[in-house]
């Protein structure tokens, strides 16, 4: 399994706050984002975290691992 996290406005984009993949294969950050969220578009810039580490969107992901999901951020 392969837990996954949606932070701030992704949150509501998906409509929840978390997920389970259950899956026995690896998987990219952007593979799970297509199956986490449910056809949402993987909007530009999205900052990715696993476990606890900032990750790109082809780095592999696998069973056991937490990926997290954050807006870009924004200020001045």
């Amino acid at each position: 399994m392969i837990k996954v996290l949606f932070f701030a406005s992704f949150r509501e984009r998906v409509g929840r706050a978390q997920g389970m993949i259950e899956t026995s294969e690896n998987l990219t950050v952007a593979e799970v984002w297509a199956r986490a969220a449910a056809g949402t578009p993987l909007p530009q810039n999205t900052l990715v975290a696993v476990n606890l580490e900032y990750a790109s969107l082809d780095q592999v992901v696998r069973n056991g691992d937490e990926v997290a999901f954050f807006p870009p951020v924004t200020g001045g």
